[in-house]
């Protein structure tokens, strides 16, 4: 492999992050139909998926000095989504970061942004951009913008449809000190999310609820915290994939938003290393 692709190949996947996925990689299984080999380098079909997540490349135009074939690099992601390594991965990191206690659970953000899709599940009529199709990617983060759970719905589905599902999406995270948590003490969100049945939901968890009531506080409080979930959210707009959907399965744009996720977490992680 040329050096350029060599250093290319460091900073998609830096041996500390490689570190974390190599033990959460299946085993390999023989295809059923014959005539599989097993990929001699899955470091290299990983970065290989890194680099179609961060570039935003066609799988076709994968550039061969990654040592893989594109359809490989695409049946082994196809496999990977499968068995849940994005989810897992994203776990590991943010373990890292709660033993070093850098996941800050005073206070978790939900907030969601809109995407133009070419179709597929997980798709709907955007109703912000004259009906085009889309799909919606939500998040909630950690006090300090870190993302803890995302999820993917069609970009007709409203907002507040997507609270509980990614409160329930929250891993278990280790911590520094005791065992590990799942549940941010308040949950901030916009007045797109205000109702008295998630209101009452929240009680029941514990949870202190700072959702902007409709027509009675405007934007400015949360304002003071939103920017810290909504720069997060561009920063996953910066791997180039999410930013227009090309997957016809809405399972695979998830996944490429779970990997997203992972590395935003894994380069706060790199950060404390230097």
């Amino acid at each position: 492999m040329p050096a350029v692709s060599a250093d290319l190949s460091k900073r998609l996947v830096p041996d500390e992050l490689w570190e974390l996925v190599a033990p959460l990689l299946p085993s390999f299984a023989a295809r059923p139909q014959g005539g599989g080999t097993a990929p001699r380098d899955e470091r290299a079909v990983f970065t290989a998926v890194v680099y179609v997540l961060t570039s935003g490349c066609d799988w076709r135009h994968l550039p061969p000095t990654f040592g893989t074939s594109s359809a490989t690099a695409h049946r082994r992601f196809t496999v990977w989504t499968e068995v849940g390594l994005w989810r897992r991965l994203h776990r590991a990191v943010l373990d890292e970061l709660g033993v070093r206690g850098e996941v800050d659970w005073t206070s978790g953000i939900i907030d969601a942004a809109s995407v133009r899709a070419k179709g597929g599940s997980l798709t709907g009529p955007n109703p912000v951009d004259r009906g085009k199709k889309g799909s919606k990617l939500h998040m909630l983060s950690d006090a300090h913008g870190i993302p803890l759970a995302v999820a993917v719905s069609g970009a007709n589905m409203h907002d507040s449809l997507a609270l509980k599902p990614l409160i329930r999406g929250i891993p278990a995270v280790r911590s520094r000190r005791g065992p590990r948590r799942r549940r941010p003490v308040k949950l901030r969100a916009d007045k797109a999310y205000f109702s008295a049945e998630h209101l009452s939901w929240l009680r029941e968890r514990r949870l202190v609820a700072r959702i902007a009531r409709p027509g009675i506080e405007s934007g400015e409080r949360l304002g003071r915290h939103r920017w810290k979930i909504e720069r997060s959210i561009a920063w996953l707009f910066g791997y180039r994939r999410l930013t227009i959907r090309y997957e016809r399965k809405g399972s695979h744009f998830l996944a490429f938003l779970g990997l997203a996720a992972a590395l935003t977490c894994h380069k706060k992680l790199a950060k404390l290393a230097t």
